[in-house]
């Protein structure tokens, strides 16, 4: 992601790059961070990649934060402390994490989603009208598809989509939720909501959800085809925090950025 985002930012009319932040040891350490340009690979752009949390933000107004959750919160009291607002696209939080991330934000106004792409939050949305207006008649069952290296299924998109519908029927996944099918299993729940993992070659990410009717289907899927996305509504969401007055605070999600809460 890190190369997107540097992408993004020196393509962008209206940012610019004040940091760029590796972890320690890596070899990046000391580069310009135009050296891990896509579209400008060895454009100078004077800034130095560094471990260095407090020289990457010195003079940023917004951190673009997509690392793990030990680290983003390591990066959060630094942000708390500089006065910096923060967009965090950082997934696999515990609930005790995420309560962490809020408090945060109740000091500086953070934007936090489970994905950053701006066609998924707007699926969601979608998911959610879908949900209510279909009503129970109609059996739900969520497919996802990702690359050979991803580790943990289903994944949050799908499981962020999944809360969705689980909210718009009126229960939880933990409740309804199925991720598992195997064997003798019965009869499909009412109600239940259901869950396939696809993991293979280099899939970015595809989500499909089925809403199954008698006599009818309706599909709403979303297929990405390049990281690229995720840093185009990083960007949105890093200007999002840039235009809220001195002083406001709060957690805010992609919803709030894309005008959709």
């Amino acid at each position: 992601m890190g190369r997107m985002l540097i992408d993004a930012v020196l393509t962008s009319p209206d940012c610019r790059l004040s940091g760029a932040l590796d972890v320690p040891g890596s070899p990046a350490l000391g580069s310009d961070a135009g050296a891990f340009s896509g579209a400008f690979a060895g454009r100078h752009t004077g800034v130095v990649i560094t471990a260095d949390l407090h020289a990457a933000l010195a003079g940023a107004q917004v951190l673009i934060d997509f690392t793990r959750p030990e680290g983003t919160l390591a990066h959060l009291a630094v942000c708390r402390e500089l006065g910096v607002r923060a967009v965090i696209g950082t997934t696999g939080f515990t609930p005790e994490q995420k309560a962490q991330i809020a408090g945060h934000a109740d000091q500086q106004a953070t934007v936090f989603s489970a994905n950053m792409s701006v066609g998924v939050n707007v699926m969601l949305r979608l998911l959610r009208e879908a949900a209510l207006a279909l009503g129970p008649g109609y059996d739900i069952e969520l497919v996802e598809a990702h690359h050979k290296h991803k580790v943990d299924a289903p994944s949050g998109t799908a499981l962020a989509m999944g809360e969705v519908l689980a909210a718009a029927r009126g229960t939880t996944l933990q409740a309804d939720g199925v991720f598992t099918r195997h064997g003798h299993t019965g009869e499909r729940a009412p109600g239940s909501i259901g869950f396939a993992s696809v993991r293979g070659g280099d899939i970015v990410g595809e989500h499909t959800v089925l809403f199954c009717g008698a006599g009818e289907r309706i599909e709403i899927a979303h297929k990405s085809s390049s990281r690229a996305n995720y840093a185009d509504g990083s960007l949105r969401a890093a200007r999002f925090l840039a235009a809220l007055p001195a002083g406001r605070t709060g957690l805010f999600g992609m919803a709030d950025v894309l005008g959709l809460a």
